[in-house]
């Protein structure tokens, strides 16, 4: 374990939720809900910055942009006919794809009195990643990977296939840098799929935004490019092992009586915002 410096993952408390175990009942929709929960929270200094980890089942999560697809609709059919639950998220990006063997880690902080700088969120998260797995050998690196879905320029790659890319929320004085991680399962699959859903929705149609020509070659999972059979609890370990050098106190729990309540706003606003893709 190696200890790399940054300030904002140096806190005096770290709180702890776990919500890996699979519930039909809570959707990524909750998920999206609780970031926003969780940033209103620690931006008003009533919780301590949290780290959040979750698994959802076969799931797409669309980006904001991808509501500009002409065929959206037809797109949105083949998801659902090949099993897949299809959520528009309220963060950056375009379409992603989640399973019971991808892990998604949200860190949340209250924003800093002139504002924590966009690349500053990438740049932590991409930290603590790094941290995670200083034990092995291998360079992971953060750059846009061409030909992946939903690429960004804080793709983090193992020699140039990309297994997680990051966004950010941004909502009343809190910050949520969120990142998936593909641990393990079959990731040519999932990048066919979005490649088939951006071909059915008509990407090549339209002029006015650029969706991915996916290809499938440039993703990998972390149990392929560490040459180790990872699950999610392994991840997750690894996770709670860094994290627990970056604060004085480490604790694990549950929403708030109060965040629960801010929870049922803030998922009823979500719904009502994914009304514009059914």
């Amino acid at each position: 374990m190696t200890l790399i410096e940054n300030t904002l993952l140096r806190q005096a408390r770290w709180r702890f939720i776990d919500q890996t175990t699979i519930n039909p009942a809570f959707s990524a929709l909750g998920s999206y809900a609780t970031d926003d929960t969780l940033c209103r929270m620690i931006g008003a200094q009533k919780e301590p910055p949290t780290a959040r980890v979750w698994v959802h089942e076969k799931t797409v999560s669309l980006g904001i942009q991808d509501t500009k697809l002409p065929y959206l609709a037809k797109g949105i059919a083949f998801l659902q006919q090949a099993g897949y639950q299809v959520v528009l998220r309220n963060s950056g990006g375009l379409a992603v794809v989640l399973d019971p063997d991808i892990l998604n880690l949200s860190l949340v902080f209250r924003d800093a009195e002139r504002g924590i700088a966009i690349n500053r969120g990438y740049e932590t998260m991409y930290t603590f990643i790094k941290d995670m797995f200083s034990d092995y050998s291998e360079v992971i690196e953060a750059k846009e990977i061409e030909y992946s879905y939903c690429p960004g320029s804080y793709d983090l790659s193992i020699s140039g296939k990309k297994f997680a890319g990051i966004s950010q929320r941004r909502l009343a004085k809190g910050v949520a840098v969120q990142i998936y991680l593909g641990i393990s399962g079959d990731q040519e699959e999932r990048a066919k799929l979005i490649r088939q859903f951006y071909e059915i929705s008509g990407k090549d149609e339209i002029d006015k935004y650029h969706f991915p020509d996916v290809k499938p070659e440039v993703m990998g999972t972390l149990s392929e490019l560490l040459s180790e059979n990872l699950s999610v609890n392994d991840i997750v370990l690894k996770l709670l092992n860094s994290l627990r050098f970056y604060a004085d106190e480490l604790y694990s729990a549950t929403l708030t009586a109060e965040e629960l309540d801010l929870f049922s706003e803030y998922y009823e606003r979500i719904v009502l915002r994914n009304e514009k893709i059914k």
